[in-house]
């Protein structure tokens, strides 16, 4: 994914550059706070509702309560779904984790193996033959013809209203539009508390973040482009009390996440602390470049490449689980390159 600055980025690569990190094959992703629309209501007449109103991107959607089969799409909604102690019967393995489809923080809470599905190219009748109940789909490409597609199998949970970032959804929001769907919000809406809370108990410890501007990069065949806002690594370090890079940011023309450098352009990296992703490379690859040894932030050891997959998939995750384990793994790298 490695097109002009604004312009649309390829399936194949566009899923890469989610993942943020080095994966087998080069297979491989939102604001900051949660969405008050993208709430769920349920029908009432003096006993329990027979289904749930969940408001998303492509309208209301009317999910059965209680569904039993359960096909997680979305970036990170697998995952989601068993942090509120769920199962699916089908998946996406957006990181490439092969197995069960989700992360090592995640894969003991898996009591149910799915059927393994597509990701930028999904086979519908493989999502038709699980006849599942509901199909969440909430952090996504956006794609209004796939929408269409998957509806026609079952009621389909899509990301939030007004979402226009691709695969922009917040952690927040789709732990709101995936509990709603399963009928566990009292879950969710503690799940969420939770997890902001570790993030002020981190940030609280680590107060040299605040105000500190941060870019966040990823190199790719060869070359590099840097995350915007509406990207969940870049809504991770704001809420630890970074800024993002304001030079970066006015890089960003479309409502795309990322954003393309090329050699020349590197300097725009320069921030109190860059974070470097090698896709499908080494991080000596990144290192040796010389427009990234001429930043001062590298001079001055304030810049972290991320060499350990678990460590960066976590951080990449966008899920309750792996930002849990990137508070804990991840964060100390950064704590280290700002000392």
């Amino acid at each position: 994914m490695v097109p002009p600055i604004g312009a649309s980025v390829p399936s194949l690569s566009r899923r890469t550059l989610l993942a943020g990190t080095s994966v087998a094959g080069l297979t491989a992703l939102a604001a900051c706070g949660s969405s008050d629309d993208a709430g769920a209501s349920a029908s009432s007449s003096g006993t329990a509702s027979s289904t749930t109103s969940i408001d998303t991107l492509f309208g209301a959607v009317e999910v059965p309560a209680n569904p039993k089969n359960v096909v997680a799409l979305g970036w990170g909604d697998m995952e989601t779904v068993l942090a509120l102690g769920g199962q699916v019967v089908g998946t996406s393995d957006w990181l490439a984790f092969g197995g069960d489809g989700v992360g090592p923080w995640a894969s003991d809470l898996v009591k149910q193996t799915p059927e393994v599905l597509g990701t930028t190219e999904l086979s519908y009748e493989a999502v038709a033959a699980l006849t599942p109940d509901v199909i969440l789909n909430t952090r996504q490409s956006n794609a209004q013809a796939q929408q269409d597609e998957l509806k026609q199998i079952a009621p389909t949970v899509g990301p939030p209203p007004g979402q226009k970032v691709t695969y922009g959804t917040s952690w927040q929001d789709q732990v709101e539009l995936v509990s709603a769907a399963l009928g566990t919000s009292d879950a969710g809406a503690k799940l969420i508390a939770d997890l902001e809370a570790k993030f002020k108990d981190v940030a609280a410890a680590n107060p040299g973040f605040a105000g500190k501007t941060v870019s966040v990069a990823a190199f790719f065949s060869g070359a590099f482009g840097a995350y915007v806002t509406g990207d969940s690594r870049v809504d991770f370090m704001t809420e630890l009390g970074f800024t993002q890079s304001p030079t970066v940011q006015a890089l960003s023309t479309d409502a795309s996440f990322y954003v393309s450098l090329s050699d020349e352009q590197l300097d725009q990296l320069e921030a109190d602390l860059v974070v470097v992703f090698p896709i499908g490379a080494t991080t000596a690859e990144i290192t040796a470049n010389p427009g990234i040894q001429n930043l001062q932030a590298t001079r001055d050891g304030r810049i972290v490449v991320f060499d350990d997959t678990t460590q960066a998939n976590a951080f990449s995750s966008g899920t309750t689980l792996g930002l849990g384990y990137a508070l804990d793994h991840a964060v100390p790298l950064f704590a280290q390159a700002i000392a």
